[in-house]
């Protein structure tokens, strides 16, 4: 077994420390702290039944099954803050999930990667096409934000209308990846496509399919209650620990919910697939701008919550600025450790700032 499975079996211990915090009343911060805890292991059992089942259904339904479930727990956990009404801290944990998987997460891998073996190579053209959508993630957040700005007399329902509309075109837009990249143009993506297959026939047999379609169940279900525990407690923890609710949103959340990503993308830096390290970090950026984003949009509207795409002023520099370091850095194909360093110190700066960014009242 690897050490990162025992990692994930030893943290699952505050699943029942959690629900003991919970019900029987130890407090918030140690409801927040300990479900926090508890979903980072489960979101790495559900990333890891999905890439036992993919090995199984073949590359096709399998990436399709990757790109749906990759960031589920992100979108549980923003459901549910969602549906209690924490509309501000829904939209920093999108901001904060493209924010860290572009800086921290490219970061890291491009870091302990150029340690490692000094120069890593990747495809240009594939870095060029993630760099578009990303543009195309920025425009969508800009244009409604921009209209509010310049439209002081704009009603709620109308933003919301626009941004819905919006959303659709974004996920016909992720579609049309999800087309370009298994189907159409596959040929681009051989390489990390390669990896991910030889990793599979080096390290499995054949696995166990209704084992891990039991595994994924129960962890999605797990990962949805402990979820429930952390968006119940958040408001008063946080407060507690002298946080707002936009660093908790950008920094906190998305940390907790990207974790599993987080290890998978360095862990194959290590071994030098620098194209598979980058197809995790800025795939799951785009996965949450393309579609995780509309889709809370939706449900949203669907809900009879004022979700919409018109984000914080400081969010969205946020957002542009680091869309347009990791474009910059990712164009040529290659990568050392400085532009690690260079990744890494940019998203300690926008930590920094969010984390002095005065704090709004209220989190609903």
């Amino acid at each position: 077994m690897s050490i990162k499975n025992l990692i994930f079996f030893g943290l699952l211990i505050f699943v029942p420390i959690s629900a003991a915090a919970h019900f029987l009343g130890w407090g918030e911060l140690a409801v927040f702290v300990t479900a926090a805890i508890a979903i980072l292991p489960l979101a790495g059992w559900m990333g890891q039944a999905t890439e036992e089942i993919a090995v199984v259904v073949g590359p096709s339904l399998g990436g399709l099954l990757n790109a749906t479930f990759g960031n589920a727990t992100e979108l549980i956990i923003a459901l549910i803050a969602l549906n209690a009404g924490l509309i501000n801290v829904v939209k920093s944990s999108i901001t904060g999930s493209i924010i860290g998987n572009l800086l921290l997460v490219m970061g890291l891998s491009m870091l302990l990667g150029g340690i490692k073996f000094k120069e890593q190579d990747f495809q240009p053209v594939i870095a060029r096409m993630n760099a578009s959508s990303m543009n195309l993630a920025v425009i969508a957040i800009l244009l409604p934000t921009a209209v509010d700005f310049t439209s002081p007399s704009i009603t709620e329902p109308t933003l919301q209308r626009l941004s819905v509309a919006v959303a659709i075109v974004l996920i016909l837009v992720y579609g049309l990846t999800l087309l370009f990249s298994m189907k159409t143009h596959a040929y681009l993506y051989d390489v990390g496509t390669a990896e991910e297959e030889g990793a599979a026939e080096e390290h499995h047999a054949t696995p166990n399919l209704p084992l891990w379609i039991g595994v994924l169940l129960a962890a999605t279900l797990v990962v949805a209650i402990e979820s429930e525990w952390l968006v119940g407690s958040l408001e008063v923890a946080t407060k507690q620990l002298g946080l707002s609710e936009l660093f908790t949103g950008v920094i906190l959340l998305p940390i907790i919910g990207n974790a599993a990503e987080h290890a998978t993308a360095v862990t194959v830096a290590l071994k030098n697939k620098m194209d598979l390290s980058l197809s995790v970090a800025v795939g799951s950026s785009m996965q949450i701008a393309l579609f995780v984003a509309p889709v809370l949009v939706i449900a949203g509207w669907l809900m009879g919550q004022p979700m919409d795409l018109d984000f914080n002023n400081f969010q969205l520099i946020a957002v542009a600025v680091s869309i347009l370091i990791a474009n910059s850095i990712s164009s040529d194909g290659s990568s050392n450790w400085l532009e690690g360093t260079l990744l890494l110190a940019t998203y300690t700066i926008i930590g920094l700032a969010f984390f002095f960014h005065p704090m709004i009242e209220g989190i609903g």
